[in-house]
């Protein structure tokens, strides 16, 4: 099992919000979360029927500690989320490159926490000089201000998309049965031969350069083979209509 975070969540205020946060933490496979100082005390009923279910277990065996120092005592290196705190000389990295050095340091052996504020109020200064680093969100500067679970899932997304490799764009060809090289080849011939009938490649000194930006433009395409049948019958039955 691969090692993850442990999210901290410092003076937590309602226990609707802590459940949310951990309803995210586990959507991103994060179970190791610790409170800090949690206002309305701890367990909180509040906070087991908005985590619903799977996402209990996060809560269930969450430690809780007094202060920030007993919180982090263990790590060796913690980041703190903040809008705020930029007058602290501290490297300020987005949740992209913070859980990309969290993961890092984990492969290494080193345990890595993250800090996340009070609802109301965010992290104070007090408890960001107590980290090493800082994951500022690019959100809206005239609008900042993010919900604790909202953070956490940021967070959380950015650690799990680096493991699974997530791919920016899904061609959505998953399941598929993919056209083979030599049926998009013959798809290719098929046009050639009914765009010559109808005179398509003109003027004669053209053709060879429209023929190849045709071919191109099959090799870029990701057919199925369902996708090149259409299309040699869409071919086919044109003809017949021409004919």
């Amino acid at each position: 099992m691969t090692e993850t975070p442990v999210f901290i969540l410092v003076r937590p205020q309602m226990g609707e919000n802590i459940g949310a946060a951990a309803r995210a933490m586990l959507n991103f496979g994060l179970t190791r979360m610790r409170l800090v100082a949690p206002r309305d005390g701890w367990p909180n009923p509040k906070a087991v029927a908005m985590a619903s279910g799977a996402a209990g277990e996060v809560l269930e065996y969450a430690g809780v500690f007094p202060s920030v120092p007993d919180a982090i005592s263990d790590c060796d290196f913690v980041f703190a989320t903040t809008a705020r705190g930029r007058e602290l000389t501290k490297p300020i990295y987005t949740p992209e490159t913070a859980m990309d050095e969290a993961r890092k340091r984990i492969a290494a052996g080193q345990k890595v926490g993250v800090l996340f504020g009070p609802e109301r109020t965010g992290l104070e200064n007090d408890d960001v000089s107590r980290a090493n680093a800082i994951i500022a969100v690019p959100v809206n500067p005239a609008f900042p201000s993010l919900n604790l679970a909202q953070a956490v899932l940021l967070t959380g997304y950015e650690f799990m998309r680096q493991e699974v490799g997530a791919v920016p764009v899904d061609p959505g060809l998953a399941g598929a049965d993919v056209a083979s090289r030599i049926e998009i080849e013959k798809l290719g011939d098929h046009f050639e031969e009914r765009l010559e009938e109808v005179g398509f490649f003109f003027p004669p000194a053209k053709a060879p350069n429209m023929k190849l930006n045709l071919r191109n433009l099959w090799s870029r395409m990701p057919f199925t083979r369902a996708d090149v049948q259409t299309l040699h019958g869409m071919l086919r039955q044109i003809t017949r209509q021409r004919r």
